[in-house]
């Protein structure tokens, strides 16, 4: 196997985390055009408590696209990610926003 090629294995992970990466994307999108409160509405039905909002499927979103970062991370596919690192990312990000402020 040349170093381009990836195995089945590889290939798939990453599929998995195109798929996810897009969700989020949909969320957001989701999000932005109906609110964090908003629920999608076969949800209707269900008491207003177990209701899954758009802020909660976010997260769960999020969570899934974690749970195969880190194992694409255990499995070599990724290098493991330095969370000590993540405010020095932040501190760049803000440099192009415009409504986050300064923590």
């Amino acid at each position: 196997m040349s170093s381009k090629e990836l195995t089945r294995a590889q290939a798939e992970r990453l599929e998995m985390l195109a798929e996810e990466a897009a969700e989020i994307s949909q969320m957001c999108m989701k999000i932005l055009r109906h609110g964090y409160s908003s629920y999608h509405p076969s949800e209707e039905s269900k008491p207003a408590h177990k209701r899954e909002t758009n802020r909660k499927a976010l997260s769960r979103e999020m969570l899934e696209f974690w749970a195969i970062f880190e194992r694409m991370a255990l499995l070599g596919d990724l290098p493991t990610l330095d969370f000590w690192g993540s405010k020095a990312i932040w501190e760049k990000k803000l440099k192009w926003t415009h409504h986050q402020g300064r923590d």
